[in-house]
């Protein structure tokens, strides 16, 4: 079910302290100023798919401020992207300033000031998620932040696309259809900001690539393996700590990180498999190599949104998603056509 945000029937003389609320609410402590003496009204309806959480706002001219006091109140572990519908914007962050207009996006990143001003009525559709979940560096992160993507470029054309297309069904998607979707959201954002970067894999040493393959490759036959480490890796290839830890910058993540996700995707599809008898969730994770059961419950949460306990209980329940439908994981909701 959505969560809606009215200020409609708001008293006039009130609606100023409530929208500051509900904006701060709804993501992280702001700052937020009416630029109209006689405030509209405005709303904000939100629906969670998984970890990222998609939010329609619609509302009047206002001045929007992240500093560092409000930092320091929470939220800085988050990163917000704003696709502009109607009306323009101006970000700046980070000494960098850019201009929304309708079909164009940017990133905020919550962990750092930044200043949005709207200078007249607006729409966009706000995508709100963890860093964690990111599934890119702080190098790239860097990329991304206050970063103006609009349809000149193929890849931000095909990421808007997509991300507007899975705003509009984000309110009639089955739960396990909408992690999926929202999680191939992310994984697009993580190549525009390789792209961006100029560091694409294909570009990168041939002999490096070679051994990054392998040493995947070692890694997925070793996944149940709890010892398993940057250590032992780099000992198992002839390969220095640090060697290992630059080759993995072709992935955008660490070693760690990189084994963590593959053994969560293990794990998850562990979880979602309908057979009788199936395996606890404890026994999943001790098969693929977490030794720490709430320390799995904390990153599968992190990563897909959801306990593995939830997930499982919606893997077992009625048919496969998207079945009868033509839907597969990670691919398009139905009816959105997104060409390049």
């Amino acid at each position: 079910m959505p969560v809606v945000l009215d200020t409609t029937g708001v008293p006039s003389a009130d609606r100023a302290e409530y929208w500051h609320e509900a904006v701060s609410a709804t993501f992280i402590p702001l700052d937020v100023s009416l630029l109209d003496s006689a405030a509209a009204p405005a709303t904000i309806t939100s629906h969670q798919l998984g970890a990222l959480q998609v939010s329609l706002v619609e509302a009047g001219p206002q001045r929007v401020e992240r500093s560092a006091a409000l930092i320091a109140r929470g939220g800085e572990d988050h990163l917000t992207l704003a696709l502009q519908h109607r009306g323009t914007a101006r970000l700046v962050q980070d000494g960098h300033r850019v201009e929304l207009r309708p079909g164009t996006f940017a990133v905020s990143d919550a962990g750092r000031p930044f200043v949005k001003e709207l200078p007249e009525a607006f729409a966009f559709t706000a995508f709100h998620w963890p860093r964690s979940v990111a599934g890119v560096g702080e190098e790239d992160l860097r990329v991304l932040t206050a970063t103006l993507f609009d349809g000149a470029d193929d890849t931000a054309r095909l990421v808007a696309g997509y991300l507007e297309c899975l705003s509009r069904s984000a309110g009639s998607m089955e739960p396990q259809l909408a992690f999926w979707l929202a999680t191939t959201a992310l994984d697009l954002l993580a190549v525009l900001a390789q792209e961006r970067r100029g560091r694409s894999v294909p570009e990168a040493p041939e002999a490096a690539l070679a051994t990054l393959a392998r040493v995947k490759d070692h890694i997925l036959r070793h996944l149940g393996d709890p010892d398993l480490s940057p250590e032992r890796i780099a000992a198992a290839h002839h390969v220095s700590v640090r060697y290992l830890h630059k080759l993995f910058r072709f992935e955008g993540v660490t070693v760690a990180r990189w084994i963590q996700r593959q053994r969560l995707d293990m794990c998850r599809r562990d979880l979602a498999r309908r057979t009788a008898g199936r395996a606890t969730v404890a026994a999943v994770a001790g098969r693929w190599g977490f030794v720490s059961a709430s320390h799995f419950s904390r990153a599968f949460r992190a990563r897909y949104g959801v306990s593995p306990r939830e997930w499982q209980a919606h893997a077992g329940a009625g048919p496969a998603p998207g079945a009868g439908r033509g839907t597969r994981p990670g691919a398009f909701p139905s009816g959105c056509g997104v060409a390049v």
